[in-house]
Parts: C-alpha cells; structure tokens; sequence
C-alpha cells in the first residue's frame, strides 16, 4: 500500500511518499478532515503557517490516536519574513499553535514575498534567507525540528543556500503536475539530494481540463487527479493532494494501478 511506503531523506531520516495537504482548509474544518486523512492512512500531514489551520491541524494530530512519532508533520515559515527576528517568532508561533513536541519538516515558504516571487524586476533575497536558514539550522539543533527543507526555490536559490549551509535542504516543495513538470529544478534537486515534494499535483482542478490527460485517465481506468498522482510518484516525487471529501481522500491514496512507459513518455510531453 503506497501510504505504508516512504522515501528516505539526505539526513537519514524518512517521509511518506504521499502527503495529506491543507491548503486552503479553514482552521475549524482541519481538525475533521486531517482526522478523516489519518483514518484513512496518510502519516504526513502538510500546513504552514500562512494556511492559517496549524491549530486545527494539531489537534487532529494529538487526538487521532496515533503515537507522535507515527506522523510526520511539515509546516512554513511564511514567504514575506525574511528576518532572523521574524523566523524565530513564526517558529515558536506554530510550535504553540501544533502543540505536538516538535516539526518533522521546517520549510521556507517562497525564496521571495509573494507579490514579488514573479517579478523578474524584484531583488533575489539572498542574504534574508540565508539569516533565516541559521535559524531554522538552530532549530534542529534545539530538537524543536527534525529536518528543514524550502519551497518555490529555483536552483539559483537552493544554489545561495547550499553555499553557507552548516545543514543542507533535504526537500524543495514546488508545484509540479502533468504539463509543467518542471525538468530543470527536479534535476537540479535530484542531483543535489533534495527529495522534491509537489504540491498542487491537480493543478488546482484545471488539470481536468487537460484531453490528453483525461484521455490515459480513462485509458487507466482512473480519475485525472489520481493520474497525476501516479505520475508524480513515477518520477520519484512526493505529491500533497488536497481534499475535504472524505471519498476523494481515499481515492486519492488508492495507487493499485500502474502506468506504462509509453503512458509516461506521453505525459511528460505536455
């Protein structure tokens, strides 16, 4: 069962290869639908701090019934602190907001400020993140997290960070689905040792509207989003699907289904 499966991180630590995200779920709805994810299988939970819902997802984790440590839990320091200041203060924010001992993933949220992150006029933020990865390195050496990692980072960005780092990134969160597979920032991570996880594998629900897609789908016997999940996971990525629908929850985990080298071939084409 692919939820019972994990991949190994550069530090020797393990995650899930699958995870349960909970982007855009509100806080008083988190409780419920992480349980809902927990009963189903999923052992890694994602949030951030900027999702809002770290309460809420806490809660499920200390009263699903599970042992801390059977559950592996990822949180952000949001995109627009890039201060050793503000990274300490989000941290000890959602250690208190968690409440579960400790984060097994501390990720950078964005290497810039959102309303900057694709501005190709706006300055890189280099020394900010490097001030910030010192503290999330002293994290780790506190025990409050077990592994730091960043998300929407390029290669020039893990590039700044991997100059300096005392510990290095074991995971880069990016948007990655079918028709942007992101080549060049998957190989950059795979060479450096950094596991990519991929947030938004349905593309927000507009990857339905993909024919080709749909077409091996039904090919497949499976749902679009279930597709790319596979696909992510073919290519030794660790996709975070998202839904509230207890059924789509559970079909979303539902793996049992292989694609062939020719299915891939024509899916990494688009």
């Amino acid at each position: 069962m692919i939820l019972e499966e994990t991949y190994t991180l550069a530090n020797g630590l393990t995650v899930p290869k699958i995870g349960y995200g909970t982007w855009q779920i509100p806080d008083r709805e988190a409780p419920s639908a992480v349980r809902c994810a927990v009963e189903t299988g999923y052992r890694h939970i994602d949030t951030a701090a900027a999702y809002g819902n770290e309460r809420g997802v806490g809660e499920a984790v200390r009263n699903c019934g599970l042992k801390r440590d059977a559950l592996f839990v990822t949180t952000k320091i949001p995109a627009e602190v890039k201060t050793a200041e503000g990274a300490r203060a989000y941290l000890k924010e959602s250690l208190a907001l968690l409440d579960i001992g400790w984060i097994d993933l501390l990720l950078i949220h964005a290497p810039k400020p959102w309303e900057e992150l694709h501005d190709p006029a706006a300055r890189d933020y280099f020394a900010e993140n490097r001030a910030v990865w010192q503290v999330m390195e002293e994290a780790v050496d506190a025990g409050l997290v077990r592994s730091i990692g960043v998300s929407n980072f390029t290669p020039a960005d893990c590039d700044n960070i991997l100059a300096s780092a005392r510990i290095k990134p074991v995971v880069n969160q990016i948007a990655v689905f079918i028709g942007h597979s992101q080549q060049k920032t998957v190989a950059y991570c795979r060479d450096n040792g950094i596991l990519v996880s991929a947030h938004s594998p349905n593309a927000h629900g507009e990857l339905a509207k993909n024919r080709k897609a749909a077409e091996i789908a039904r090919r497949c016997g499976v749902s679009v989003p279930r597709l790319s999940i596979r696909w992510c996971l073919e290519r030794g990525l660790l996709p975070l699907p998202k839904s509230t629908n207890p059924d789509h929850i559970r079909e979303n985990a539902d793996m049992d289904f292989v694609l062939s080298p020719e299915d891939m071939e024509e899916l990494n084409a688009l």
